[in-house]
């Protein structure tokens, strides 16, 4: 059964709450963390990699009731997939041609999602309008329980609205994280009028124009360095030779 969705002005205020806080941390608490190690990633358990969570990251939020930042739960290789967005069903496949910046969270997120979302929308808007035109922001619910098309293009819309979001039934998710090793547990909170939280790991992807992945970025990259790094690939015609490791969309 799905929680009551809040009245039309709450997620606004919500999210202009969150936004705000987003922006405070970014230019007081904010400090760069080094790209995931996919060594490490890799000694996680070899268990599915969409239904056991990474573990926490060290110095992330702790203690009862808390919001956790985890780790990968394993190195991504990348793939096509598809999900439900508000306008019908949607693959990466469809974005062939453009820069896809992937990124999994979900609306009810507290601090993680609103801190890269903000930072996503500040380095497209950075962008020209003929770059804009060649690169797409996918945001992936985890929590499709809450999360439905129509609440998510609301949602991603505060950010920009070139952003699209999507979420499909559990098992859909869990496939579609599990290319790209993301981690995500729900967490019950009894005491809270969210009911639970879902912890989860915050890393971002960029895929190139031939649908294999690219890189996979930090949480929270400023906008500067995501700014450089699309524009990078984008004067290299969208696309550019990798390792064995990355998974064509057409694979």
């Amino acid at each position: 059964m799905r929680s009551p969705l809040p009245s039309p002005l709450t997620l606004p205020l919500v999210l202009a709450a969150l936004l705000a806080a987003a922006l405070v941390w970014l230019v007081w608490g904010w400090s760069p963390e080094p790209a995931p190690d996919p060594k490490q990633s890799a000694a996680q358990t070899g268990r599915s990699v969409a239904t056991v969570p990474g573990r926490r990251v060290p110095g992330g939020q702790d203690g009862a009731g808390a919001h956790r930042r985890l780790e990968l739960a394993a190195p991504p290789t990348g793939g096509d997939f598809t999900l439900m967005s508000v306008d019908g069903p949607m693959s990466l496949m469809d974005f062939r041609g453009k820069v896809v910046l992937l990124y999994f969270g979900y609306t009810w997120c507290p601090d993680i999602c609103p801190t890269n979302l903000a930072i996503i929308g500040q380095a497209l808007r950075q962008l020209s309008e003929a770059e804009r035109e060649r690169v797409q922001v996918v945001f992936v619910s985890v929590d499709p329980e809450r999360d439905d098309p129509a609440r998510l293009a609301e949602y991603v819309g505060y950010f920009d609205p070139s952003m699209i979001g999507v979420t499909g039934d559990g098992a859909e998710v869990a496939a579609a994280a599990a290319l790209y090793g993301a981690a995500f547990r729900r967490t019950e909170q009894p005491d809270s009028a969210m009911g639970y939280l879902v912890d989860h790991s915050a890393s971002a992807y960029m895929i190139d124009a031939n649908g294999e992945l690219h890189a996979t970025l930090a949480h929270a990259t400023p906008p500067a360095v995501l700014v450089a790094q699309l524009r990078e690939l984008l004067s290299e015609g969208g696309s550019r030779a990798i390792g064995t490791s990355a998974a064509r969309f057409d694979q």
